[in-house]
């Protein structure tokens, strides 16, 4: 162990890693493979998660992006959407494919048929090969109970312009061996490569941090730290927290910005915690069993302290960000707040 990280370290640590302590001028690809891939269920989320992280971002930029096959959206850890660097896309599939499947197995055990998937996953993909597909057009062939699991053995990515600020339900498919090309990655490597993104998006961490956000076994995951050449610390509870060589540890004190981030930032979901950049007092009035979705938070001082929401305007109207802190903010605070929300706004406009 070199030492033990107070909370205060993991946060500035995440926070420079995030590219939330100041905007780079990265291209959008080399940003998402920094970043560790980016979750966007809801698509607009794709375009404020890079914006509050990319000096001088351009919406249209990575809409462009999308259609040119540069940066990939599927369904990837945790079954969940992910924007992805097209360099990435095969590593993050190969890597969590095989855990993915034995889930959905465990999940389905009592009501799958493995004929009927063999089937409709064979089909489909002689479907693919002519043109992307819709969703509704597989519930109609296949059933939704088929659709929920077919991804699970036929890798596919959502086709724009759906996915997009214009049209935001990620809802056409395309197989990815036609779109991005076939894989050229063995599961070994591709799961290191994932381990190494997330040391180098999220790092110090422990090792079940790890499994949690990629959705692979902690055995799995230890037998790849095992390969790595690696840093070792403890936090402050005693847990043994791996890094990258080079991983970036500022000063703890170091200044950290306003900044808006979209809803189910991965900074803030569950194996991000030890960073406390969402105190545990505020958690519920993000993440919450009767909202299901997440809500867009600001941060202040490496830390949520409020939400915020897209109010449309009616033509010709502008619409606004509106935002709400947790609890009374100094004034220079909200004078910061208010114009990191006015520049949100112009994005939206």
């Amino acid at each position: 162990m070199e030492r033990t990280l107070t909370w205060r370290d993991l946060n500035r640590a995440l926070l420079a890693r995030q590219m939330l302590l100041e905007r780079v001028p990265h291209a959008m690809p080399d940003v998402l493979e920094r970043m560790g891939g980016l979750q966007a269920q809801y698509a607009p989320s794709m375009y404020i998660g890079l914006w509050t992280r990319i000096e001088g971002f351009d919406r249209a930029e990575l809409t462009r992006l999308l259609e040119r096959r540069e940066v990939v959206q599927a369904t990837l850890l945790r079954a969940t959407i992910h924007l992805v660097s097209r360099a990435d896309f095969w590593q993050f599939a190969v890597g969590v494919r095989r855990a993915r499947r034995e889930w959905y197995d465990r999940l389905t055990r009592d009501r799958s048929d493995p004929a009927e998937m063999a089937d409709a996953v064979a089909r489909l993909r002689e479907l693919l090969r002519e043109r992307p597909v819709h969703r509704t057009e597989i519930d109609e062939l296949f059933g939704a109970r088929v659709r929920h699991g077919i991804g699970m053995y036929l890798d596919m990515v959502r086709v724009p312009p759906s996915g997009t600020w214009a049209r935001r339900r990620a809802d056409l498919f395309g197989a990815a061996e036609d779109w991005v090309g076939p894989p050229d990655v063995t599961e070994d490597d591709a799961q290191e490569l994932l381990i190494r993104r997330y040391l180098g998006a999220f790092g110090p961490a422990h090792r079940t941090e790890i499994a949690d956000w990629a959705g692979l076994p902690v055995a799995t995951v230890a037998a790849v730290l095992n390969r790595l050449e690696l840093r070792r610390f403890s936090d402050e509870r005693g847990r043994e927290l791996v890094d990258l060589p080079d991983g970036s540890l500022p000063d703890p004190e170091t200044p950290a910005p306003v900044r808006f981030l979209p809803t189910y930032d991965a900074t803030l979901l569950v194996h991000a915690r030890r960073t406390l950049i969402l105190p545990e007092e505020h958690r519920s009035k993000v993440f919450h069993v009767r909202m299901p979705q997440s809500i867009g938070t600001f941060l202040v001082d490496g830390q949520v302290a409020g939400v915020w929401s897209y109010r449309a305007g009616k033509k010709p109207a502008k619409g606004e960000v509106t935002w709400e802190p947790f609890t009374p903010l100094p004034a220079s605070v909200r004078k910061e707040v208010a114009a990191e929300a006015d520049r949100l706004t112009e994005l939206h406009a």
